[in-house]
């Protein structure tokens, strides 16, 4: 998800206002794009309501051919909407042009997943039929990040789609570019008005949350942006359904390779330059591997070339939270230096002696830092790792099946991953929690928070 900044108020947007991108390897403009003002929301919001009615009422089937139609243009365009990708965020094109075909599938996976999506029948009077049959919401506003945005996308677009809602899609105004040309393709596949693509920065967003003709507001990004959005919904009676920051944890216990564990850290702290909502933004590592396993992640950072962060703004706020880190005591192993020349680019990081005050334990950082507490036993690494306001996904590292028994009862987040970092079966859902958000955001539950159940009673009148 994003990184965590403050969502900009709604105020009046200007016909001519623009966004404008610049490559942050090079720091060359990649281009600038117009912002949708208040009379084009209301033109798109208009356009979805009224293509609503028309969609619902084609079949499930029917709906799953659009929406597998356009998984086949974007892997058509895979390479453009790939090469779009890396310039405006720096995300290096092989990774690139993963996400876009990771999004195609999870289409085609709704694609099939749309048309099974069914209610049950009650057990009622002999004489009646009693059912409990789903409808689509409506109109879902898709608010989606710039982190992965053709896979984050395309994983709320198909949901949406294939259950018969319309959608005003705004991407991240960090990667507009490659928004509008996923946009556009998946127009291609669909009748006119059931998918609308808008653009602009949090004032966009925010005038999106506060309308009374939306239905849904699907979010993944900021906590602060999510909070916002819950606000707004509060008034308006529209469905939030929010994926928002992390601050996840990596316990690392007694007796584990240390040297493999450092390599697992490496990979969730620096992959993507840090830039993934389930990174691994804090270290609790015990005190018995705890100086071979810094050596072996001071080495691992070292040998590791990040990616561009997505701007100089948010490379501003990244190494903010390591200079508070210092400041208040953490010492400094490797990286933690502003680079000189072009672009936004930011070393590998490793923290050590971090204590759970500070920044950097406390708040979603979003960058390739390593932040590194060392604890007394596993269990104290596990009480630290839970005492936290998000509730995303958390990783333990343990030769113990006792201990990772343990660990998945008491980590109070949405997904935990034993012995390794990334990865897992297709299809998992996980509800994040307290600050990290609410609702679905993936799998095939996310098809029940596009829609919205109804119990049907059938009884014949009296002859």
């Amino acid at each position: 998800m994003s990184a965590p900044h403050a969502a900009p108020s709604a105020t009046e947007l200007r016909a001519t206002e623009t966004i404008e991108i610049f490559d942050p390897a090079s720091g060359a403009t990649v281009g600038k794009v117009p912002m949708s003002d208040a009379a084009e929301i209301d033109r798109q919001v208009g356009l979805a309501n009224r293509a609503q009615t028309s969609w619902a009422r084609t079949t499930a089937a029917e709906r799953a051919v659009a929406v597998r139609a356009g998984a086949a243009l974007l892997r058509e365009h895979a390479d453009e909407l790939a090469e779009l990708n890396r310039i405006e965020t720096g995300r290096p094109r092989s990774e690139s042009k993963e996400g876009v075909l990771a999004g195609a599938a999870t289409l085609e996976q709704y694609a099939e997943l749309g048309p099974l999506h069914r209610g049950r029948s009650l057990q009622g009077a002999f004489e009646a039929t009693d059912l409990m049959v789903w409808e689509p919401r409506g109109v879902v506003v898709a608010l989606t990040p710039w982190n992965d945005p053709v896979a984050v996308s395309c994983g709320l677009l198909g949901a949406a789609l294939v259950t018969g809602n319309t959608v005003v899609y705004k991407p991240s105004e960090r990667a507009p570019h490659t928004g509008a040309l996923l946009g556009e393709l998946l127009s291609r596949a669909l009748p006119g008005g059931v998918l609308q693509t808008v653009q602009g920065d949090g004032r966009v967003g925010a005038l999106l949350a506060a309308r009374l003709d939306v239905d849904v507001i699907a979010h993944v990004g900021s906590t602060a942006t999510g909070r916002s959005i819950a606000r707004s919904v509060a008034d308006t009676g529209a469905k939030a359904l929010l994926e928002n920051g992390g601050n996840d944890a990596l316990v690392v216990d007694a007796g584990v390779d240390p040297v493999w564990a450092a390599g697992q850290a490496a990979l969730g702290a620096f992959a993507n330059s840090g830039q993934i909502c389930v990174s691994v933004e804090r270290i609790f590592v015990h005190r018995d591997v705890a100086e071979a396993f810094l050596a072996a992640l001071v080495a691992e950072a070292e040998s590791w070339n990040p990616a561009p962060l997505v701007d100089r703004h948010h490379r501003e706020q990244v190494h903010a939270h390591v200079r508070d880190a210092v400041e208040r005591g953490a010492e400094l192993l490797t990286g933690g230096v502003l680079p000189d020349g072009a672009g936004a680019h930011y070393p590998a990081t490793v923290l050590a002696q971090c204590d759970p005050a500070m920044r950097i334990m406390r708040e979603e950082t979003f960058g390739p830092i390593a932040p590194v507490r060392v604890v007394d036993t596993f269990e104290q690494g596990i009480a630290e790792a839970a005492t936290d306001d998000y509730g995303l996904a958390a990783t333990v590292l343990t030769p113990s099946m006792a201990n990772a028994q343990h660990a998945w009862r008491e980590l109070p987040v949405g997904t935990v991953k034993i012995n390794s970092v990334f990865g897992g079966a297709p299809g998992g859902a996980a509800h994040p929690r307290r600050a990290s958000g609410s609702g679905f955001g993936y799998g095939p539950e996310l098809l029940d928070e596009m829609t919205q159940t109804k119990v049907v009673h059938l009884r014949p009148a009296p002859s």
